[in-house]
C-alpha cells in the first residue's frame, strides 16, 4: 500500500480528469431559487458552521501493476478541519469550450461575494446559446472543496468545466448526438457540472467528489490523452458509471 506522497506522485502521471472555465461578464442576478437554496447549505457558508463530513472513498477496483492502491486515509474526514472551511475560497477555473480562464475569489468572511458569484454563473453558461442561469451555490462549494483539497498535495492545475448550465435545447442536441445526457438533467437547472483536473486519475477525482456527500457523482471513462470526466451535482446522493 502506498503512502500519500507515493500515491499522489503516481496519480500525477495518470490519465486526466477535471473541470471548469473562466468568467467575464455577470450572469442573471440570483433570484428566488438561489435565495431559497441558501438555508440548505448555510451550514457550510456560515463561519461558525461545522465542516461537512467526508467519507472514506474505496480504493479503485482491480488496480493494475502500474497503479498504486490509495492509502486508507486519502479521503479521511480528519484531513478537512474547520480551518479548511473558514478560509477564503478562490476557484481557479478554465472553460475549454470557450478558451476562458479565471481565478475568482467568491467567498470570504462567511459571505458569498455577489459580483464574483455573477462571474462564476457566466462562466458556467450554456456555451452554445450563451444563456445563463443562477447556479446553485452548493455546487461551487463542492468544486472549490475538491480543488482546495488536492492543492494541499501539490496538485495545482485549474479546474476544467467541460459542461455547466445547459438549456433544454442544448441538452436535447447532446442526446441526439449520442452524448450521455439525462432527459431531465440537473445541468438544465444549474445544479450540475462535468469536470476534470489535468493529470489527476478519474477514480481519485470522482472518489474525492463523492466523499463530500453533496449529491450525485458520475464516472465517465474515456480513452485518450485527456481521459474522461466526472459529473457532479447537488441532487440526490447517488453514483454511476457512464
Amino acid at each position: 500500500m502506498a503512502s500519500r506522497r507515493e500515491f499522489l506522485q503516481q496519480g500525477l502521471g495518470w490519465s486526466a480528469v477535471g473541470l471548469l472555465g473562466a468568467p467575464m461578464i455577470g450572469c442573471a442576478s440570483r433570484g428566488a431559487d438561489v435565495a431559497a437554496a441558501k438555508p440548505a447549505h448555510a451550514a457550510i457558508l456560515h463561519p461558525n458552521a461545522p465542516p461537512p463530513s467526508v467519507a472514506r472513498a474505496p480504493a479503485p477496483a482491480a488496480a493494475s501493476a502500474t497503479e498504486l492502491e490509495p492509502p486508507p486515509d486519502i479521503f479521511d474526514a480528519q484531513a478537512l478541519d474547520l480551518e479548511f472551511w473558514l478560509k477564503p475560497r478562490t476557484l481557479d477555473v478554465i472553460r475549454p469550450a470557450s478558451g476562458e480562464r479565471a481565478k475568482i475569489l467568491y467567498w470570504k468572511d462567511g459571505e458569498v461575494i455577489d459580483s464574483a458569484y455573477q462571474e462564476l454563473c457566466h462562466l458556467m453558461r450554456d456555451v452554445n446559446g450563451k444563456a445563463t442561469i443562477p447556479i446553485d451555490p452548493k455546487l461551487f462549494e463542492t468544486l472549490w472543496g475538491t480543488q482546495a483539497f488536492v492543492a494541499r498535495y501539490g496538485i495545482d492545475h485549474p479546474l476544467e468545466i467541460l459542461s455547466g448550465y445547459r438549456t433544454p435545447s442544448s441538452n436535447q442536441k447532446l442526446r441526439e448526438a449520442g452524448v450521455p445526457a439525462a432527459r431531465q438533467s440537473l445541468h438544465i437547472e444549474g445544479r450540475a457540472a462535468d469536470i476534470r483536473i489535468a493529470n489527476l486519475n478519474s477514480e481519485v477525482l470522482g472518489g474525492l467528489v463523492r466523499s463530500f456527500r453533496q449529491g450525485g457523482v458520475g464516472f465517465y471513462y474515456r480513452e485518450g490523452p485527456r481521459g474522461g470526466w466526472i459529473h457532479t451535482d447537488t441532487g440526490l446522493k447517488r453514483t454511476w458509471k457512464g
